[in-house]
């Protein structure tokens, strides 16, 4: 019980996100097949579309005690309130925040363990309070440690009545064959460029279009990278970036440490996908490929992608790559960054 406590706690304190436009309609031909609702629902598809907030409109719909004719959730009744509010007694929330076990306080985590399954399967055994579900949302599902993923196994196979267990995972194929095989696989709807741009826009980004290019489409993504401090920093690197023959290694990895000690790790990680994002774009102007992830930067990559070998580029986008799998626990970020912008310069000798 403690285990429950500890997730309505947290579920208090987690934002909800509300489905976007571009979701609706999906939502709607979903939800009037209720009758025929899986107990195990997988939405997948790329980071930064808008699968947490469609899971989670599902999950409203689901405990919504006044429903309207299209089958989504009325937004007014107790049961909708409830969950907005992340105090609903028949919804659990497993995502990748939890409370510490020492000080009470919620921290943010890398895993979804196995005590958290162990309270939802608790959870969902209990007789739903307001009559309408019991319902656990599971996001990013991919997530969950191997421990987890086990003992989640026999209630996806056998739930109780009355349960619907919906999972979100932006990488569906990390996820376990035994979990993927018990869940009806739903691919979460992606924006156009014109709705996601519109929708950029609505929430008051100056230049929807640039940062959607930088995002690769997706719009969730895209709000975060629009932050003018981010931006400025982005076009210190692009710029150093295009003109190599010029570049101070020293001075550009020392932004890294500019700032608070524990922010160092999230500056390197910025560092590298722009540097991956400048690379393919060398990729894609060698091979004449019109799309670029810095489109405000289309003259220069032009100029330097007739500088660089194709091999070469390739393989130092490959390192980057494997390197950025293990940015959480990097040694030193400044050097991690200065062993980069090292390799990236001997590109163009």
């Amino acid at each position: 019980m403690a285990d429950e406590r500890d997730a309505q706690e947290t579920a208090a304190a987690l934002p909800w996100p509300s489905p976007f436009p571009w979701q609706q309609q999906a939502m709607r031909e979903a939800l009037a097949q209720q009758s025929t609702w899986p107990h195990a629902l997988l939405i997948h598809g790329p980071r930064g579309i808008g699968k947490h907030a469609l899971a989670l409109g599902f999950a409203q719909a689901l405990l919504c005690e006044s429903p309207r004719a299209d089958h989504l959730a009325c937004g007014e009744c107790p049961g909708c309130r409830y969950a907005v509010a992340g105090q609903h007694p028949d919804l659990m929330r497993l995502e990748l925040i939890e409370v510490d076990e020492e000080g009470g306080e919620l921290k943010p985590v890398d895993t979804i363990r196995i005590h958290r399954i162990r309270a939802l399967i608790e959870f969902v055994t209990l007789t739903s309070h307001r009559q309408r579900a019991k319902v656990g949302v599971i996001a990013p599902a991919e997530r969950m440690n191997a421990q987890a993923a086990n003992a989640l196994l026999k209630t996806l196979e056998e739930p109780p009545p009355g349960t619907f267990l919906i999972l979100a995972a932006d990488q569906q194929g990390m996820l376990p064959a035994t979990i993927g095989s018990r869940c009806r696989r739903l691919a979460a709807p992606q924006p156009t460029a014109d709705e996601a741009c519109a929708w950029l826009a609505a929430q008051g980004v100056a230049e929807p279009a640039l940062a959607l290019a930088q995002a690769a489409g997706a719009p969730r993504v895209a709000l975060e990278l629009a932050d003018a401090e981010r931006q400025a920093e982005r076009r210190a690197w692009l710029t150093a970036l295009a003109h190599p023959e010029r570049l101070g290694v020293i001075a550009l990895s020392a932004r890294i440490d500019a700032g608070a000690r524990d922010g160092r790790r999230a500056r390197l990680a910025r560092a590298v996908d722009w540097v991956l994002a400048w690379t393919a774009d060398l990729v894609r102007a060698k091979a004449g490929d019109g799309a670029r992830r810095n489109p405000d930067f289309a003259r220069e990559v032009q100029q330097l992608a007739a500088r660089v070998a194709p091999v070469a580029v390739f393989r130092y986008h490959d390192s980057l790559l494997r390197q950025r799998v293990l940015l959480a626990h990097p040694l030193q970020p400044r050097w991690v960054a200065e062993a980069m912008l090292i390799d990236y310069r001997a590109l163009f000798r």
